[in-house]
């Protein structure tokens, strides 16, 4: 793919090549497409057919996008890349423990085809010649009739399509490759190879013959980098124990003898073939690809080791030069006693959370959590000596690590231990956290209790607060006029005459009890059980208990129509003033009117605060 192709689809930018990141790769393939030095591989005779002058730079963030210049659909043969990536296979399909009896992880300080094997007659490592056929040897011999569809197939999942062979590259390579033979047998004859030399010996070199362009390579890299999942096609290919495992020979060994030089320059794991690739990852950010078939005296493309070293230079993308705030995972900590959820709640049960709403702590939580981050967390809620609810809020979490799960399962115990709960909210469905949590809670008493949304774990929170404390005794009693927040303050008589309009009405659970957009003619005071005020969209405003009422935005201007859905979450009662008997109450007496809308502006207001607080707490530089 060359960088004019990219051209056709300007987008709302205009000229696509004025996006940085491209612009970048186009100014850093002309910078070294001019560098003839190196050789093109000889020793396969086909490899030597290769155009020398093929230059293209892939990088394919964990996204899913793929940045792209020059000769990047242009394919090749994939050669020692394999190697790499056919050791994941190897441990994913026969395991780290016999992967680990047969080949090492060390670097070898040989050449990458030496014939000679580490003191303890294990390969030096898989990113060697000898190590490679020994791990292509293991798959065969679990897999004897499909080993090297099984090599393809999963090759292909990282690149994200089918891979094809060169049949020429192959029959070349085979006819050639008598030093691999050596190599194999000195494997069989230390026992680190199965007694079929030729056809596990042939699975090596057919996976080497693989074609892939430098645009395969960055999306294999990406599939690393996103710790197992191909960021294009979102499936899983392999484990992040595999992914780290694979990563870490990468570093020491994956570039030859080279390989401490790049490391020291480039700093990402990476592995280079023959045939001109090089595909580098960039753990939890991206994987890159080049090509350019000529060669330095260590096996690595010229050009591409020195686009990838110039890129890294550029964006300070070297592995060891990282920096971080644990805060940045924490978007909001906060109190009940603070921020409130969206219910309404009756006189009694405020007086109560007011006074011990700092027993629940909420974090709202954000990005990729790590060991770190959780760490953090962890040490932000020591300040609580009473802490009763421990919130954590995952609607913005878009991962977690292996360590971070560790160190909250610990933090679930911790808390539990002490009397207190966990509360996990906004975890989505079927996601890859979904199954973290699954997984490591796995037994039932261990687990911390969920809600979807963040609302209804501090409704929950605050209930078990109240409960605690016999704060519900008016819940089954029900709540009459006098104790109504709207009503409070009128005089007894004024009560009385209410009450011979007020008409008495009960309503199923899930029942509507006002549709939006019909017309306001009445005030609901909730007598006995919950009701929740609902957006069409589905979205919950706010849940509203006994001692509580809907409908009084009618007595304002403007509120002659009805904004939400009101719908029953309980067996409902509920006492019912219309419009047109209010006002014959206030006719009656001019104060009436002067006091509930005194009372409705202090419920306004309380509201209002509410809003404030989230807002401040959200836009706080702390949190």
């Amino acid at each position: 793919m060359t960088a004019a192709s990219q051209l056709r689809d300007a987008g709302p930018f205009g000229d696509i090549t004025k996006l940085p990141m491209l612009r970048f790769l186009n100014e850093c393939q002309r910078k070294y497409a001019d560098d003839h030095s190196g050789h093109v591989a000889d020793y396969i005779p086909e490899l030597f057919k290769a155009n020398p002058n093929h230059f293209g730079i892939a990088l394919a963030t964990i996204d899913g996008h793929v940045h792209e210049v020059g000769d990047t659909s242009i394919p090749f043969t994939i050669q020692s890349v394999s190697k790499a990536f056919v050791f994941a296979l190897a441990l994913e399909f026969v395991g780290a423990e016999e992967v680990s009896a047969t080949v090492g992880v060390e670097p070898s300080g040989e050449a990458f085809n030496s014939i000679r094997l580490g003191n303890d007659n294990r390969p030096f490592n898989p990113m060697v010649n000898a190590g490679a056929i020994a791990t292509s040897g293991l798959i065969h011999r679990h897999d004897p009739e499909a080993a090297f569809e099984r090599v393809r197939e999963f090759l292909g999942q990282c690149a994200g399509r089918d891979l094809d062979i060169d049949m020429k590259v192959y029959e070349s390579e085979r006819d050639t490759g008598h030093r691999n033979r050596a190599i194999a047998w000195l494997l069989r004859n230390n026992e680190k190879l199965s007694s079929d030399v030729d056809a596990a010996l042939d699975v090596y070199f057919r996976q080497c013959s693989l074609l892939v362009t430098a645009r395969d390579l960055a999306v294999m890299g990406a599939t690393l980098a996103c710790n197992g999942i191909n960021p294009v096609t979102g499936k899983v290919v392999m484990q992040p124990g595999t992914v780290a495992k694979t990563l870490s020979v990468m570093v020491s060994a994956g570039m030859y003898d080279f390989a401490g030089e790049w490391i020291f320059r480039v700093g990402m794991p990476a592995k280079s073939g023959v045939g001109g690739g090089i595909v580098a990852s960039l753990p939890a950010q991206f994987g890159l690809g080049t090509f350019s078939p000529p060669l330095d005296a260590q096996g690595n493309s010229v050009r591409g080791l020195r686009a990838c070293e110039w890129i890294s230079e550029h964006f300070a993308l070297h592995m060891m030069q990282r920096y971080g705030d644990l805060s940045s995972n924490v978007v909001a900590n906060y109190q009940l006693a603070h921020i409130a959820s969206r219910r309404s709640r009756h006189p009694s049960e405020r007086a109560l959370l007011d006074k011990h709403a700092s027993s629940a702590r909420i974090l709202e939580l954000a990005g990729a959590l790590n060991f770190g981050s959780l760490d953090y967390v962890s040490r932000a809620i020591a300040q609580d000596q009473a802490l009763e609810m421990l919130i954590l809020d995952f609607s913005r979490v878009t991962a977690i690590s292996s360590g971070a799960m560790t160190l909250l399962k610990s933090l679930v115990t911790i808390v539990k231990e002490a009397g207190g709960r966990v509360i996990i909210s906004g975890i989505k469905p079927q996601s890859l956290i979904e199954q973290a949590f699954e997984t490591n809670f796995a037994v039932e008493g261990d687990k911390p209790i969920y809600f979807s949304n963040l609302d209804d774990a501090m409704i929950w929170a605050e209930d078990q607060i109240i409960f605690r404390r016999g704060g519900f005794e008016h819940i089954s009693e029900g709540v009459d006029l006098e104790e109504q927040e709207l009503l409070l303050n009128l005089k007894p008589e004024t009560l009385d005459e209410i009450r011979t309009f007020i008409r008495e009405e009960t309503f199923r659970t899930g029942a509507k009890i006002i549709e939006a957009g019909s017309t306001a003619d009445s005030i609901f005071f909730v007598q006995k059980g919950m009701v929740s005020i609902k957006l069409a969209s589905g979205t919950r405003l706010s849940t509203l208990g006994p001692g509580t009422c809907f409908g009084e935005l009618a007595l304002l201007p403007g509120g002659a129509t009805r904004s939400a859905d009101v719908i029953a979450d309980t067996p409902v009662t509920c006492l019912t003033l219309s419009l047109t008997d209010y006002e014959a109450v206030c006719r009656k007496d001019a104060a009436v009117r002067a006091i509930i809308m005194g009372n409705l502006s202090a419920l306004v207001a309380e509201r209002l605060k509410q809003a404030n607080a989230k807002i401040a707490t959200l836009t706080s530089p702390n949190g």
